[in-house]
């Protein structure tokens, strides 16, 4: 089973979008697919994540950051941090995508296997309680499959992309 993560949306101020420069960036190309009035290429460097399941009942989870236009010099990604953002053990695999600064301060990730592990709760359970209250103020989304298959996210912004295949050929895409 494989669960793909994209990104996480909220409405603030949109640092993606970059000042200058609009027309290296592929904005300036004819694209169908708009988001915030732009192509959806400028929004191209984002969270990428992906959880599995083997048939064993191993998982794993892999994290990667498209990181920020203009972010500031010698900042780094924060949502591949190992159990913050992205995490996997012997009962759940996890990635995460969002307002890193917060994923790092509930270290999300982990979370949702220990509080699987130690409350007894089943993975959209942990999950859900990971995003309610270890989820600060921040803006955040997760995706998670446990060692059985089941498959869960959750999110407190407006919309998460993710996606969702199963060896059997079903395939799941949704948006908010």
């Amino acid at each position: 089973m494989i669960l793909y993560l994209y990104h996480c949306s909220w409405m603030q101020f949109d640092y993606r979008i970059p000042t200058v420069g609009l027309e290296t960036c592929g904005a300036g190309t004819e694209s169908p697919l708009q988001m915030n009035g732009l192509p959806i290429s400028v929004y191209a460097p984002e969270t990428v994540g992906c959880v599995v399941v083997d048939g064993e009942g191993r998982c794993a989870a892999a994290t990667s950051t498209g990181g920020l236009i203009n972010k500031m010099t010698g900042r780094i990604g924060d949502s591949p941090i190992i159990g913050s953002g992205t995490y996997a053990c012997n009962i759940s695999g996890v990635s995460c995508t969002g307002e890193g600064e917060a994923i790092i301060r509930g270290t999300l990730a982990r979370e949702v296997g220990a509080v699987m592990e130690y409350k007894g709760l089943g993975l959209q359970e942990a999950v859900d309680f990971v995003i309610k209250h270890r989820l600060d103020e921040g803006k955040a989304g997760l995706v998670a499959v446990s060692n059985t298959g089941e498959v869960a996210c959750g999110f407190n912004c407006n919309g998460m992309f993710r996606a969702l295949a199963t060896e059997d050929g079903f395939v799941e895409v949704e948006i908010w």
